[in-house]
C-alpha cells in the first residue's frame, strides 16, 4: 500500500503562483509514475500533468500547459506542481496519484486515473 498526501494548498490572488508538494512512501519510489488531477466544483476530474521515473516523460494538459511544471526529488519521495500565472478558473481540489507499475501514458490515466491517491489539497484563485 503506498501512502500518498499533498500539501501546499490555499489561496491566492490570480496572476500568483503557488507549488503543491506531495510524498508518497516506499522504497521504489523512483519507478513510480506521478501525477496531478483536479476537480473543481460541479466538474468531473481532469488529469493535470504527469511525470514518469526518471522524469523521461512529462505531459501537460492544455490548460495548463506554459504555465506549471512538474518535477520530482526521488531523495524525498517527492513530487511538485509550480503554478504559475494562475487564473480564477484554477480554482479546485488538487489531487497527487501515484502508479508503481511505471508510465503507461496520458491517455491511459486520463480514462483510468492511477492506483494510489492522496486526500486532495484546495487551491482557490481569486479574480
Amino acid at each position: 500500500q503506498v501512502q500518498v498526501e499533498e500539501s501546499g494548498g490555499g489561496w491566492v490572488q490570480a496572476g500568483g503562483s503557488l507549488r503543491l508538494s506531495c510524498t508518497a512512501s516506499g522504497s521504489t519510489f523512483s519507478y513510480y509514475a506521478l501525477g496531478w488531477f483536479r476537480q473543481a466544483p460541479g466538474k468531473e476530474r481532469e488529469l493535470v500533468a504527469t511525470v514518469s521515473e526518471r522524469e523521461d516523460n512529462t505531459w501537460y494538459s492544455d490548460s495548463v500547459k506554459g504555465r506549471f511544471t512538474i518535477s520530482r526529488d526521488d531523495a524525498k519521495n517527492t513530487v511538485y506542481l509550480q503554478m504559475n500565472s494562475l487564473k480564477p478558473e484554477d480554482t479546485a481540489v488538487y489531487y497527487c496519484a501515484a502508479d508503481p507499475n511505471g508510465y503507461s501514458g496520458s491517455y491511459y490515466y486520463k480514462q483510468h486515473g492511477m492506483d494510489y491517491w492522496g486526500k486532495g489539497t484546495l487551491v482557490t484563485v481569486s479574480s
